[in-house]
């Protein structure tokens, strides 16, 4: 249960280096701006068409009588908005993410350089490359989101049970799967693919889940997740940076005077970035 504590310290953690560096939290803050704007244009779309697509899906229903054919189609337009907006809420941050790529690379190994002595893993890929596998995973995530979202919808219309368990696992789940999109960022600098990413953070399961579940509730409302992003995204480096044990690392040079030598056998050490510590076999894709 320490775990969940701890993950829960590196959100807070990261909202303060957040708050402590201006510049970094100024330019974190556009990705999901811009996001938020879409996003609210696309609801608005839905809540004036939902009721039209409606229509248009169930024909056999034109012929029935007053009040049934209402109810029945008000009952299916608010199951479309619902939806909607439910799939809005799980997939902002993938799209934030994705908008601000080159935003959250920088603030990410910005956090790196401060709690390791200037150095940061570089994945040394090009940013067209970077931003296709990011957007190559965010969908691969997007695609499990929506399963287990689907799943867990239809489940909560069980008595008892779809109003008690099923919303908590619900958060437990998109608590996950938003911790694994906000340490993607660091990790990707480090060259790790996303089966190996799932892996490690299952590894330590109650310290992703401290810190992506709270994020999850906080996010539930787009317009705080804008906010809290930035902050996030250093919160994310720095348990990668615990996941990884890079910050015993950087414990152990500075208390012998900075001069341990860095291991080079780890993926993601570019030019100019500083190498990261081997992962176990069992994490290695």
């Amino acid at each position: 249960m320490r775990d969940l504590g701890a993950g829960f310290g590196y959100l807070v953690k990261g909202q303060r280096w957040a708050a402590g560096h201006g510049r970094s939290l100024g330019t974190g803050l556009l990705p999901g701006l811009i996001t938020l704007v879409m996003y609210v244009g696309a609801l608005v779309g839905l809540a004036y068409g939902a009721d039209d697509f409606v229509g248009w899906a169930t024909p056999f229903a034109d012929g029935w009588s007053s009040p049934w054919l209402g109810l029945f189609r008000g009952f299916l337009t608010a199951l479309v908005f619902a939806l909607g907006l439910f799939l809005a809420v799980i997939s902002f941050t993938a799209v934030t993410l994705l908008v601000g790529q080159p935003f959250y690379e920088k603030l990410s190994g910005d956090v790196d350089r401060a709690e390791s002595g200037g150095r940061a893993p570089e994945s040394g890929l090009p940013l067209w490359r970077e931003l296709w596998i990011s957007a190559r995973d965010s969908l691969r995530i997007l695609v499990r989101v929506a399963f287990y979202g689907i799943l867990l919808f239809g489940l909560g219309f069980v008595p008892v049970i779809g109003q008690s368990v099923i919303p908590a696992i619900g958060f437990c789940v998109t608590g996950f799967f938003l911790a694994e999109e906000l340490t993607a960022v660091a990790l990707q600098r480090r060259g790790m693919e996303l089966r190996p990413r799932l892996a490690l953070l299952r590894s330590r399961r109650l310290l992703v889940l401290g810190f992506g579940v709270p994020l999850a509730l906080a996010f539930a409302i787009p317009l705080v997740a804008v906010f809290l992003m930035p902050g996030a995204v250093a919160g994310a480096t720095l348990m990668v940076r615990d996941l990884l044990g890079e910050s015993a690392d950087a414990d152990a040079d500075a208390d012998s005077g900075g001069d341990g030598e860095a291991n080079t056998s780890a993926p993601g050490g570019g030019a100019g970035g500083s190498p990261t510590p081997p992962l176990p076999e069992t994490l290695r894709g």
